[in-house]
């Protein structure tokens, strides 16, 4: 009875513990579970299982031409500025007569399709350079509404560039109080490399209270609700994938003459993760 009472309270003290200890380290577990990718490993057309488009210069949904950001190009799904091939997404900004614009370029988004709330967001992207130039992979929350609009729904800024600083990306996070130029950001910047030469691994992890910007799985941002200035609007809504190569705009200024067209932004892979 001694040993067999004995054993039952090791049982139970071990089982408490482990309970205990899973609990603890819940936010140190690795993301390891898939749950939503596109490898782009088939050639020709975007599955449209997967993503839409934003097509034309945001006129209708803002007044007027420029997306909100005074941008210059007018986003297609033509191939000449957006395709699958060789294993890879092409985005191609091109300078050209298009519809009223000198620009064109595509946009991306998983509005609709895919939407959630927390996990890790990665992409593998190669990105493109010149004055101007400005690519993005971001999370915009859910606008499906239509009773609230920016900033209120919240946005994530996993990489944004300039394509003048070929070395630097910026993490932001946009919400009410702390938008456009005061958004929450901070950069990383390459030593000894730049990120339209070769492929870098761009991702934030994501939970109720934190998220965490990397560079090829190099820590270099953590935004909290304490870092905010006004409402922290990432719990309560979910929020869809974009992927975009702009022109001109407020956050890098127009091309000039030395800015080399077309620019294409190369992306190996999207991928999704939850714990």
């Amino acid at each position: 009875m001694r040993t067999s009472s004995l054993l039952s309270s090791i049982l139970m003290i071990a089982l408490f513990v482990s309970v205990g200890c899973s609990d603890q380290n819940d936010e140190d577990t690795a993301y390891t579970n898939v749950i939503w990718e596109d490898e782009f490993d088939v050639d020709g057309d975007l599955d449209p299982g997967k993503w839409t488009f934003d097509i034309g210069t945001g006129e209708e949904i803002f007044g007027q031409p420029g997306w909100g950001n005074n941008e210059l190009q007018f986003y297609t799904e033509r191939p000449e500025n957006i395709k699958v091939e060789d294993g890879m997404l092409h985005i191609t900004a091109r300078e050209e007569s298009f519809q009223g614009s000198n620009y064109t370029s595509a946009k991306i988004l998983t509005r609709g399709i895919f939407e959630r709330t927390y996990g890790r967001y990665e992409a593998r992207i190669q990105l493109p350079f010149g004055q101007g130039i400005w690519p993005a992979f971001w999370l915009l929350g859910d606008d499906s509404n239509g009773t609230e609009t920016w900033p209120q729904i919240g946005e994530i800024d996993i990489m944004e560039y300039r394509g003048q600083e070929p070395a630097i990306i910026h993490g932001s996070v946009h919400g009410p109080g702390y938008s456009a130029g005061n958004a929450v950001t901070d950069s990383f910047q390459l030593t000894g490399g730049r990120f339209d030469t070769e492929f870098h691994l761009f991702a934030i992890e994501w939970g109720p209270d934190f998220i965490r910007y990397y560079v090829d799985d190099v820590l270099y941002n953590e935004i909290t609700p304490d870092d905010v200035s006004g409402e922290w609007v990432f719990n309560d809504n979910t929020f869809y994938i974009i992927l975009n190569v702009a022109v001109g705009g407020t956050f890098v200024g127009s091309p000039n003459d030395s800015t080399p067209f077309p620019q294409t932004m190369l992306v190996d892979y999207v991928r999704v993760y939850t714990r």
